[in-house]
């Protein structure tokens, strides 16, 4: 199933897009998509139940906006240097283990929401993303096999970094990951079970119409399932938590100087292959 929020900003409303395209209302069924449905199995077998029926209430999409796919997000984990291009282009060894960090839940925004470049910023940089949605509570995995089963499903995610604060301002990432708009998130989140091989979506990203970003989830370092059953072995993953699992090749950062990081005006659009396409104009905060 393709799950979505639209509405305006802070008064979403659950919502799905069936198979032949069209947007339906799910507020008659459920308040929200977020991770207390993802764990209800039976709430989720109505939805399921319901769209087959073709008897959910249609909704305009032409005058709605799409908001983030998730409430309540609790915790965003983000996996940096985790594709063996982007590690080669920034010069950077392949971590023996996955580098963890975060990025805070009100980052989030909607797949066409405006992002902000920060104040004092120079160096906005893109990184499209394959986020992983927690489903079940996971703690302590064993298996490939059982993290993948703890996965309610996927989503574009836009990992917007301003790299002067994250790399030259001392201390850790976190300066650079956590500035207001710097994760536009879906359009949809996608079921795991349309899914059925996470390593092998292709990623694309492009600022002002020009191709930036052209990869694959194949060349990760660490995939999916170790990615899951690695964070848990660390914290307690919930239903409705999120991965950030790394970007591709392509980043400004990567590039020769001058590097072409994102000024306000610029248009980024990226997507993930089978889980929809993001737009954005930035403007300064």
């Amino acid at each position: 199933m393709k799950l979505l929020r639209v509405g305006a900003a802070g008064a979403e409303r659950p919502a799905l897009l069936d198979a032949e395209g069209t947007l339906r209302d799910l507020s008659g069924l459920v308040p929200d998509i977020d991770g207390a449905l993802l764990a209800d199995d039976a709430a989720l077998g109505s939805i399921r139940t319901a769209a087959e029926s073709g008897e959910l209430p249609r909704l305009d999409a032409s005058r709605l906006r799409v908001g983030p796919p998730l409430a309540r997000i609790g915790k965003i984990v983000c996996i940096g240097l985790n594709y063996h291009d982007h590690a080669r282009e920034t010069g950077a060894e392949p971590p023996a283990e996955p580098v963890v960090f975060f990025k805070a839940p009100d980052t989030v925004v909607g797949p066409d929401d405006t992002v902000l470049v920060p104040r004092g910023s120079t160096k906005t940089d893109w990184e499209v993303e394959l986020a992983v949605v927690i489903g079940r509570t996971a703690r302590y995995l064993e298996s490939h096999e059982e993290a993948l089963a703890h996965v309610a499903g996927y989503a574009v995610a836009h990992d917007v970094s301003e790299r002067e604060f994250q790399m030259e301002r001392g201390g850790t990432w976190d300066k650079g990951k956590n500035c207001e708009t710097f994760n536009p998130l879906g359009p949809w989140l996608v079921t795991a079970d349309e899914v059925p091989d996470p390593q092998n979506l292709s990623l694309k990203l492009w600022v002002n119409g020009e191709l930036k970003q052209d990869g694959t989830t194949a060349e990760q370092i660490f995939p999916v399932a170790e990615v899951v059953r690695y964070v848990s072995r660390f914290m307690t993953l919930y239903p409705g938590d999120v991965i950030n699992t790394g970007t591709p090749a392509g980043v400004a950062l990567g590039r020769p100087e001058p590097k072409p990081f994102l000024r306000a005006g610029d248009v980024v659009e990226l997507e993930v292959e089978g889980l929809g396409r993001q737009r954005q104009e930035l403007k300064d905060a």
